[in-house]
């Protein structure tokens, strides 16, 4: 596989974890099943068959 379609595939993978994960949040938001200000989230990265485990904390200011 060359690096350019390495790069693109990734690009895509990450595109679709994205606006889903957008739109979980915005539904979840609309449909109020959040309390306070702000809504701590957690993204954990795994693949299949490898140690990696990334996790990435943040969060999110509501309307």
């Amino acid at each position: 596989m060359s690096e350019d379609a390495f790069n693109m595939s990734v690009r895509k993978f990450l595109k679709e974890v994205g606006v889903t994960s957008q739109r979980e949040i915005e539904e979840m938001v609309r449909e109020g099943r959040t309390g306070g200000k702000k809504l701590k989230v957690r993204m954990t990265l795994t693949a299949e068959g490898t140690d990696l485990n990334h996790v990435v904390d943040g969060e999110i200011e509501l309307p």
